[in-house]
C-alpha cells in the first residue's frame, strides 16, 4: 500500500481473523500472569459456587419442599445466600484486578506505540494524515484495551464454564444431555454464516472512524483557510459523507451482531424445550424427580448462556483485530533512517562538510531529485543554497541532518561518514531553523530551553537577548514564564521566529541550518534576524537557504541548485561576474524590487 492510500476510505476490503494478531496480543499479557493467575484462580472458585447452586435447588426441592421438611429447606437457603455473598465478593475482586492489570497492558501497548513512532523516518509521515496516526494511540488502542479488560478473561471464564456444565450434565442423565445437545450443529452454521460479516464490518467502522479523525484534524489545521476561501459549505458536505460512511458501517456491525444474539438464544431455547418434553414425560412415570429436572433445565440455561456471552466475545475479538491489524502495521515499520550495529558518537564537530557524488531519490521508481552533488565546505564557511522551488535546496540539508539517507555517495562532516556515527550524537550538535518553526505548548523559557535543558538562566538571558526575544518575552506580565499556548498561538509569526533562533542558539549548534527562516517575516522582523545572525553565524558552519538572494550576499559560498545539480558556485561578486543563472536570478529580484519601490513611491 503506498503512503498516500495509506488507510484510504476506499481500503475497506474484509479479511479473516488472524491468529497472530491475537499471538502478539497475548504477549502484552505475559507479564502480568501472576495477577492474571490470581484472578483466574477466584474465577474458577467463584465458577464452582455457580454450578453448585442448580445442585443445591435439586436438593431443596426433593428433600426439603416435596417431603415438606423446613430444616433441609432453611440449611439450603442460608447456604445459596452464602455462596451468592462470596460471589460478590470474587466479583468485586475480580473486576477490580482485571480492570488495574488491563489499564497497565493499555498502557504499555500506548506507550510502545508513541515511542516507536517518534523512531520513524520522515518519508512515514510523508502522505500520512496526522489524524489517522492520532487514531492509532487512542481509538485503536482502546478497542485492544476493551478486548484485554473484559474479553479475554471472560472467554477463559466463560469457556471453563461451559466445560464445567457439560461435565455436570453428562454426569446427571448422559442420554438426556446428549439429546439436548442436537440443536449444536444448527449454532455452527449461524454463527459460522455470520463471523466474516461481523469481522469486515468491525473493520470498515474502525477505518471510516480514522477517515473521520484525518478531516477533522485538516480542518483544525487550515481553520483559517478554509474561512479565508469560504469552504465551511464544502467542508460540512465532505465531514458529513464521512460521518455517514462511519454511521452506516457501525449501524452494519451493530446490526449483525444483534441477529446473531437472538439466534443464539433461539437455538438454546429449542434445546431447552426438547428436554422438557422428554424430561415431563419421565417425571410422570417417575423415572425422574421434579427437582432433578429443575436442576437440569437450569444447568441447560447456564450452558447457552457462556455460548451467547463467547459469541459476543468474538465479536469483540473481531473488533479488535481490526485495530491490532492497524498497530501492528506501525508498529512493524521500521524507520528507514537509524544507526548501524557498529555506530559510534559524533566527536565534537568543528565544522568540515564534504559531499562526494551524492544521490537522492524519495521514491524507488522515480527519477532522482539530487544527481551527483560534490562539495567541499570549510569549518566556519558560510554556505547559501539558491535556485527554483523544487530544485532540491531543502533536500540537501534534509540529507546533512540524516531527515533522510542517501541514495547514492555519501556526506562527511570531519572525515566521519555521517551514517557511521549515532543519530543524536550527530543532531545534538547541528541546529535547524526552517520557515514555519514550530512552538510546543508551554512557556517561552520552556521552548528556549528545548535543545539544552541544562543551560545556565545566564546562557538562557544571553540567547534571548542576542535574537531579541527579550524584547517581546517582557511586554508580556509574566515575561519567560509566559504560556505561549498550542503551536505558540499567542506569539506573532515574527515573535515564533525569534523564539526558534533563540532556541537553536541556547543549543550551541556547530552546524547550523537555515531554512528559508526569514521568508515569512515582515521587514523590521527581519533586520533583528539578520543582526542576530551575525551572533548565531560566529564560528559555526552555516548552509542557508533563502530566495531573498540580497539576504545571502555576504556568504562564504553561494551553490546554485537547478534540476536536482550544482549548476554554479562561489561568492556573490564571482557569480555575478560569470553572468550565468545567480546573474539572472539576481538582476530579475533586483528589478522586481525597483519596480516596486517605485510603485510604492509613485
Amino acid at each position: 500500500m503506498s503512503q498516500v492510500e495509506w488507510d484510504s476510505d476506499e481500503d475497506l476490503e474484509e479479511k479473516p481473523f488472524n491468529k497472530a494478531y491475537m499471538k502478539r496480543l497475548i504477549r502484552y499479557v505475559l507479564p502480568y500472569r501472576k495477577v492474571l493467575s490470581i484472578v483466574l484462580v477466584i474465577v474458577l472458585l467463584n465458577m464452582s459456587l455457580s454450578l453448585a447452586e442448580p445442585l443445591l435447588l435439586r436438593y431443596i426441592i426433593d428433600e426439603g419442599i416435596v417431603k415438606k421438611d423446613f430444616f433441609v429447606i432453611n440449611v439450603i437457603g442460608l447456604m445459596l445466600l452464602s455462596f451468592r455473598g462470596l460471589g460478590w465478593l470474587f466479583g468485586f475482586l475480580h473486576t477490580r484486578m482485571i480492570n488495574f492489570t488491563g489499564q497497565r497492558i493499555l498502557f504499555d501497548l500506548r506507550q510502545q506505540l508513541f515511542n516507536h513512532l517518534q523512531t520513524l523516518s520522515f518519508r512515514f509521515f510523508d502522505g500520512r494524515p496526522a489524524g489517522k496516526i492520532m487514531s492509532r494511540i487512542t481509538n485503536d488502542t482502546n478497542a485492544i484495551g476493551e478486548l484485554i479488560n473484559g474479553g479475554l478473561i471472560t472467554m477463559v471464564m466463560e469457556f471453563t464454564h461451559l466445560i464445567g456444565i457439560v461435565v455436570i450434565l453428562l454426569w446427571m442423565d448422559w442420554k438426556l444431555a446428549l439429546l439436548s445437545f442436537v440443536t449444536l450443529p444448527l449454532l455452527y452454521i449461524i454463527v459460522g454464516k455470520m463471523q466474516p460479516k461481523i469481522e469486515g464490518s468491525w473493520s470498515r467502522s474502525r477505518k471510516t472512524m480514522s477517515a473521520i479523525n484525518g478531516n477533522l484534524n485538516e480542518t483544525i489545521q487550515g481553520i483559517r483557510v478554509i474561512q479565508a476561501f469560504s469552504r465551511q459549505s464544502e467542508n460540512n458536505r465532505r465531514f458529513e459523507e464521512l460521518n455517514a460512511r462511519n454511521k452506516f458501517a457501525f449501524m452494519r456491525a451493530v446490526k449483525l451482531e444483534s441477529m446473531v444474539w437472538p439466534s443464539v438464544e433461539m437455538v438454546g431455547m429449542i434445546g431447552t424445550c426438547v428436554v422438557l418434553w422428554f424430561g415431563a414425560k419421565q417425571v410422570m412415570d417417575k423415572e425422574l424427580t421434579l427437582g432433578f429436572i429443575m436442576a437440569f433445565i437450569n444447568y441447560l440455561w447456564r450452558f447457552w448462556g457462556p455460548l451467547s456471552a463467547l459469541s459476543k466475545v468474538y465479536s469483540q475479538v473481531l473488533s479488535a483485530m481490526a485495530s491490532a491489524e492497524r498497530i501492528f502495521e506501525v508498529l512493524d515499520s521500521e524507520p528507514e533512517v537509524k544507526d548501524r550495529a557498529n555506530a559510534k558518537a559524533m566527536k565534537e564537530i568543528k565544522g568540515e562538510v564534504v559531499f562526494e557524488n551524492v544521490a537522492f531519490r524519495y521514491e524507488a521508481d522515480k527519477p532522482d531529485v539530487l544527481k551527483g552533488i560534490n562539495l567541499r565546505i570549510k569549518p566556519g564557511q558560510r554556505v547559501a543554497l539558491v535556485g527554483p522551488t523544487g530544485a532540491g535546496k531543502s533536500t540537501v540539508v534534509n540529507l546533512l541532518m540524516r531527515f533522510y539517507d542517501t541514495t547514492g555517495g555519501r556526506i562527511l562532516i570531519d572525515g566521519e561518514d555521517v551514517k557511521d556515527v549515532t543519530l543524536e550524537s550527530l543532531r545534538r550538535q547541528m541546529g535547524i531553523v526552517l520557515q514555519d518553526s514550530f512552538i510546543f505548548s508551554g512557556t517561552i523559557e520552556e521552548n528556549l530551553r528545548y535543545g539544552n535543558e541544562d543551560a545556565t538562566d545566564e546562557a538562557l538571558r544571553h540567547a534571548a537577548e542576542s535574537v531579541r526575544v527579550d524584547k517581546f518575552a517582557f511586554q508580556f506580565a509574566d515575561g519567560y514564564q509566559t504560556q505561549v499556548e498550542e503551536r505558540g498561538s499567542k506569539l506573532s509569526v515574527g515573535q515564533r521566529q525569534l523564539l526558534a533562533f533563540g532556541r537553536v542558539l541556547l543549543s550551541d549548534p556547530r552546524i547550523l541550518i537555515l531554512d528559508e527562516a526569514t521568508s515569512s517575516v515582515d521587514t523590521e522582523t527581519e533586520q533583528h534576524i539578520q543582526a542576530a545572525l551575525q551572533t548565531m553565524l560566529e564560528g559555526r558552519t552555516a548552509f542557508i537557504i533563502a530566495h531573498r538572494l540580497s539576504t545571502i550576499r555576504d556568504a562564504d559560498v553561494i551553490l546554485v541548485v537547478k534540476d536536482g545539480q550544482i549548476a554554479e558556485q562561489g561568492s556573490h561578486d564571482e557569480l555575478m561576474k560569470h553572468n550565468g543563472v545567480y546573474h539572472k536570478l539576481y538582476m530579475t529580484q533586483y528589478e522586481m524590487q525597483q519596480s516596486l519601490a517605485m510603485q510604492t513611491g509613485a
